[in-house]
């Protein structure tokens, strides 16, 4: 076995780009911003496309900013990276002591918290470039949203809703994907913001079942471990709230029975992880939480079905 192989992450899927094709001297920083992971700035970018497809709908005329889709895109690899880089600075120490995590590369001693913290500045200088290509209203309220990425870290410690906070940082990206387009907010873009951080906190709910021994262990607060036995109508609940919510928001910028319709695909996509995870079964929760991204997918093409209808 490798040596760059046996220091790959625990919960990172096994021939990913990273262990196989990056530099030896790169591949714990690309760990560390979760290059070998990217679910993670998928399911950031997702709220993004939808808030630009949701001004789309609401403004046909303008049509979907496709080169506006691309810089979000960017921005949300780095600003995940970077988000990623202050978690694990944060939680070196909580990472030691959870099997999934202390294979990361600063408890494994890959990278030192202060190469850490390096490399976090020059992912937040470029995302910051990535800003700045858009409005002043929009630049702003990203600036506004580096305070939910900030708290986020130390939510798990005081707080057993840390999925909330991670929802409303997760999230953001509905707004300022619409206020990159129109220049402020509405209803529509704050219905959207609130059903995709209830969609944030049950998928993150489900991730957190991977954890939750190490978890009670450790003394880390989830809503995996507040719900217990009852995560499976919890998580159920915040889904359906999600699918309200998103689906009033696409009627007040002007949806018709398209996008209606196609999201139902989205909301069987979510009642089939519902009803199929099982915490006892190996990645079960992990490929249940993966299955998001189509989620994803699926909304940004019924919100995109709907401007061109």
């Amino acid at each position: 076995m490798s040596e760059s192989h046996q220091q790959s992450v625990a919960d990172a899927q096994s021939g990913n780009w990273v262990d196989r094709y990056a530099p030896d001297w790169l591949k714990p920083y690309a760990r560390l911003a979760r290059w070998d992971r990217p679910i993670g700035f998928w399911l950031l970018f997702w709220p993004c496309a939808w808030g630009l497809a949701l001004a789309a709908v609401n403004e046909p005329l303008f049509g979907f900013d496709w080169w506006g889709a691309v810089l979000m895109l960017v921005g949300a690899i780095l600003m995940r990276g970077a988000g990623c880089t202050f978690n694990d600075i944060v939680d070196r120490d909580i990472d030691m002591q959870v099997a999934r995590t202390r294979s990361r590369p600063i408890p494994s001693g890959q990278v030192t918290a202060r190469d850490a913290l390096a490399f976090l500045v020059a992912q937040a200088l470029l995302g910051s470039v990535v800003l700045f290509q858009f409005n002043r209203f929009t630049v702003w309220a990203g600036v506004a949203s580096l305070v939910l990425v900030a708290i986020y870290p130390f939510m798990k410690r005081i707080t057993w809703w840390p999925q909330a906070f991670l929802g409303l940082a997760f999230s953001y990206g509905a707004l300022v994907g619409w206020s990159s387009q129109t220049g402020g907010l509405g209803w529509a873009p704050v219905l959207l913001y609130a059903g995709t951080i209830l969609w944030v906190i049950g998928y993150d709910t489900i991730y957190a079942l991977q954890d939750i021994e190490d978890d009670a262990l450790v003394g880390v607060k989830s809503t995996a471990r507040l719900f217990g036995e009852h995560v499976k109508p919890a998580v159920a609940t915040l889904y359906a709230g999600a699918f309200v919510l998103w689906n009033a928001a696409a009627l007040l910028a002007g949806s018709s029975i398209v996008f209606a319709a196609l999201s139902l695909l989205a909301a069987a996509l979510m009642a089939w992880q519902v009803w199929t995870v099982d915490a006892s079964a190996p990645d079960n929760p992990r490929s249940r939480f993966y299955s998001n991204h189509y989620v994803g997918i699926i909304l940004a093409l019924a919100l995109l079905a709907e401007w061109v209808w």
